[in-house]
């Protein structure tokens, strides 16, 4: 049975984004500075995308085809660098995120923060 192409694992991902910077050489400029900065970067621009939109007409940007074109891209941006940081720092990022939600159980328990944020 072939894999979906489309459904990679996370080392999958890290293995591709390494590949592409590899072919490329561009390890010299993917240092965890630059990286953290890119990310950031990224993130703005996906900030952009919903600056002054009312909480509705953001909701209503995944029906709008060029939109939400632009809002994977810059996702998707957002996650090739965070992925080739974690790579780059040596990160088990699968690890990292579990024990990232089970720290926030503790953090904010149902018990306290079901449907409250505050």
């Amino acid at each position: 049975m072939k894999k979906d192409v489309h459904h990679r694992t996370l080392e999958e991902l890290k293995a591709l984004v390494q590949q592409f910077i590899d072919e490329r050489d561009w390890q010299k400029y993917h240092n965890p500075k630059n990286l953290a900065m890119s990310i950031s970067i990224e993130s703005a621009e996906l900030m952009e995308i919903f600056q002054w939109l009312t909480l509705e007409e953001s909701i209503a940007l995944k029906n709008n085809k060029a939109k939400f074109e632009q809002i994977k891209e810059e996702v998707a941006d957002i996650i090739i660098y965070c992925l080739n940081l974690g790579n780059v720092l040596d990160i088990d990022l699968s690890q990292a995120i579990v024990e990232k939600i089970e720290k926030n159980k503790s953090k904010y328990p149902t018990s306290e923060y079901k449907g409250n944020f505050e």
